[in-house]
């Protein structure tokens, strides 16, 4: 085996490697917190800024003055502006909360871009993928024969499938995404669910056991007494997880599981932005409306060292 196989062996393996005894896997695709501040107005709008700009680029306007914030704020609000009206909704808020939170993401996907969009020609084929990163393991007469390649690479080809909406096999830079990051697309959630099944379910039932939940997040290890936690599992996947009672989770429930109906973080901030910024009151919001309330929506020198916090009237 060569470095390069040693490598790719390694990098995979570790994916798909157990947890240690007294490891809790963690399959649950939970929304992240907007920001780890307190959110309390009356205090500071610190959680307001991280959540509307992503806490490390929050840190970056803390640097400008007032009018620096207002001039690079307006230029963020004409690229909420989705549908170029004049006008930003709560929808529109919301989408750009969630891209801000999630802006690592996408410079992850730009970065695996590069590597993959061998022919440059915006797109990125199954076959140029599948050559990025099986090719010269697939051209080998020797193969690793201590991982199966081919069978990653199958359930590869079946992400790409799902997140190619058409079906040609060829992925904008949107559909690639989704296949990178499955977790953030609504139509990917089946697949997600079916990978987590195939990784649990070790007898090829079709379904997850009560021992093939346990088993996938600890190990035994030949010791007899479980710790606290793992007993408090078995409880769970008996009295919530397995909601029909047959002693097995079905897909549905396996979805419920992994992919819980959280509460809409993004949401919930967009509308606190549009309620406290609208001054009309018409649900909507013009740059005008946002730029006046700048230091809710960011930060500057000013409201950084408590000089010139503009308090709101409800407080």
């Amino acid at each position: 085996m060569d470095l390069r196989q040693f490598l790719m062996c390694l990098s995979l393996c570790t994916a798909f490697a157990l947890s240690k005894p007294t490891e809790k896997k963690d399959r649950v695709h939970h929304e992240p917190q907007l920001s780890d501040k307190v959110h309390n107005d009356a205090q500071s709008f610190d959680y307001d800024h991280d959540a509307f700009l992503g806490a490390e680029e929050a840190k970056t306007f803390d640097q400008l003055t007032p009018e620096e914030s207002k001039e690079r704020l307006g230029k963020i609000v004409s690229k909420i502006d989705g549908d170029k009206d004049g006008f930003v909704t709560v929808d529109e808020l919301k989408d750009w909360i969630k891209f801000a939170q999630k802006r690592w993401i996408y410079e992850d996907v730009e970065q695996q871009w590069k590597g993959h969009d061998l022919n440059e020609d915006g797109l990125v084929s199954w076959e140029e993928y599948k050559n990025a990163t099986y090719g010269y393991v697939l051209d080998d007469p020797d193969p690793v024969d201590e991982f199966n390649y081919q069978q990653v690479m199958v359930r590869d080809k079946r992400r790409f499938q799902m997140a190619n909406k058409d079906g040609d096999l060829i992925a904008t830079k949107e559909e690639f995404t989704a296949f990178l990051h499955p977790e953030e697309y609504d139509y990917m959630k089946d697949v997600i669910v079916q990978e987590t099944m195939e990784d649990i379910d070790k007898n090829s039932d079709g379904f997850i056991d009560l021992e093939e939940y346990i088993g996938d997040m600890y190990s035994h290890n030949g010791k007899a007494d479980e710790p606290e936690w793992v007993k408090t599992e078995r409880e769970q996947f008996v009295e919530f997880r397995d909601k029909n009672h047959d002693g097995k989770m079905d897909k549905e429930e396996t979805k419920d599981w992994i992919l819980p109906s959280d509460y809409d973080h993004a949401e919930a901030e967009a509308r606190h932005l549009v309620y406290e910024s609208d001054q009309n009151k018409d649900g909507k919001l013009t740059k005008e409306e946002i730029v006046d309330k700048y230091d809710l929506f960011v930060g500057s020198q000013a409201t950084d060292f408590g000089e010139a916090l503009v308090r709101h009237d409800e407080f």
